[in-house]
């Protein structure tokens, strides 16, 4: 059975339109309480990120699930693996994350957690679906669920992420230059970092409520990387609007993307003998990644695009490393989802052990050309099965003759047809890669 508002990553779009409204946020939330109060719970954790529509959305959530018998504690801004783990630490039946990740301000979108930190199954996805159908009732006054607000949410979770540094070392003669992108890790990744014993200095941690991922963050690292090298810092960090990814540039502003951060940490742990079992990547992954990691003995497989997949086949093979290209890291030894800081932590972990920079860390693995381009698609088709695009993919396989490979696929988050091309030769994969993309357009714009 498909899910009907649930994507690969909750439900997410356009603040207004339709799921992201007041009324289907308050409706979601009483159906979610009617899930939880059948299994006999009864509190939930709320997080946001610093997007305004979120005061919106969290109001109305609140209303929701007081209203099924549910209480609420309130985190206020925070990343979404803080959420997952306060979650746990307070005993909460379920967390809840109102952001759009990587997106644009004018985007929001809402994301559950379990008690135990994980993203919540397809079954009870499904069952809180199945309630939205229902007509929405409250329960008699005596039973309305209450809110509170726990206030030191931001420094518990810092003494947390601080925690997954080793004690017998510290960050002291690092320059680091941190990119907040204005999200929720403003107000607690720079004193992590701190009190670890770095330098550091952030750019764009001063949040809006209409700037976050603007220009900034792990999708456009452009002033991150012209900040290193203009302060000539030891390497840059960048996070995504909610501090569920991470990526990286070393001293002379080469990116580091979540495929060679994955490299750099599963090579080091099979130095040290540590038992990690082998690597998930997905199927974004790059094939230079697959390579390196034969090449040391490190077994790989991939999973479908999302970081609950990668959970999911790491739990079925027992695994403890995996992530995406895009920064989201699962390091399953130090947080339930993908954390950032955590991320970022442990490959500073690598350098302190090593006495290596980032670009020494990194070699061994070199990345093989690799072209994404997204494709906005009104919705009303579907390009994926037209028998044009097929013959198009299908022409550019043919051309890169066993020396590349083509996967397209719909974004589970926004209205985009991704289209990636993978080969040797950087001009002809983004020539191949846009020859693709004109396709998918014209087969939209034909309706």
């Amino acid at each position: 059975m498909s899910r009907k508002y649930f994507g690969t990553d909750g439900v997410r779009g356009l603040v207004g339109q339709y799921p992201i409204t007041p009324a289907f946020a308050m409706k979601l939330a009483w159906a979610a309480g009617k899930v939880l109060a059948k299994q006999g719970n009864s509190r939930v954790l709320i997080g946001k990120d610093p997007r305004i529509s979120g005061y919106m959305l969290e109001s109305a959530m609140e209303a929701g699930f007081l209203s099924a018998g549910i209480d609420v504690a309130f985190l206020g801004p925070m990343p979404t693996p803080a959420v997952a783990y306060l979650t746990r630490t307070f005993r909460g039946e379920a967390g809840v994350v109102i952001s759009a990740s990587h997106n644009p301000y004018h985007d929001n979108g809402i994301k559950f957690f379990s008690s135990e930190g994980t993203k919540l199954n397809d079954e009870i996805e499904l069952e809180i679906e199945s309630w939205m159908d229902k007509e929405m009732d409250c329960v008699p006054s005596e039973q309305l669920g209450k809110a509170t607000r726990i206030s030191d949410a931001a420094g518990r979770y810092i003494e947390c992420c601080k925690g997954t540094f080793s004690r017998d070392f510290n960050l002291r003669g690092l320059r680091i230059v941190l990119d907040c992108a204005n999200g929720a890790t403003y107000h607690v990744a720079p004193p992590v970092f701190t009190e670890l014993g770095a330098e550091v200095i952030t750019i764009f941690n001063a949040p809006n409520g209409t700037n976050i991922n603007q220009g900034c963050g792990a999708t456009d690292l452009a002033a991150l990387q012209e900040k290193v090298i203009e302060v000539r810092a030891d390497f840059g960090i960048a996070f995504d609007g909610d501090g569920d990814r991470v990526m990286m540039v070393d001293s002379d502003g080469t990116k580091i993307d979540g495929d060679v951060i994955l490299y750099i940490l599963a090579n080091h742990w099979k130095n040290k003998g540590i038992s990690f079992g082998g690597v998930v990547g997905t199927q974004m992954a790059n094939i230079g990644l697959e390579l390196a990691l034969k090449t040391r003995g490190i077994e790989f497989a991939r999973s479908k695009v999302g970081d609950r997949y990668v959970v999911e086949m790491l739990k079925e093979k027992g695994w403890k490393l995996g992530g995406e290209n895009s920064g989201h890291i699962l390091s399953l030894d130090h947080s339930t989802t993908g954390d950032g800081i955590v991320a970022a932590l442990q490959v500073l972990q690598v350098l302190a052990e090593t006495k290596q920079t980032l670009s020494q860390a990194r070699s061994g693995m070199t990345l093989m050309p690799q072209v994404l381009v997204n494709v906005r698609f009104s919705g009303r088709t579907q390009p994926l099965e037209s028998e044009s695009v097929i013959n198009v993919a299908g022409e550019v396989e043919a051309e890169l003759a066993g020396r590349g490979r083509v996967l397209l696929r719909k974004s589970g988050t926004e209205p985009l047809i991704r289209v990636m091309v993978e080969g040797e030769d950087q001009d002809q994969v983004q020539a191949l890669a846009q020859r693709i993309a004109d396709e998918v357009a014209r087969v939209d714009a034909l309706g």
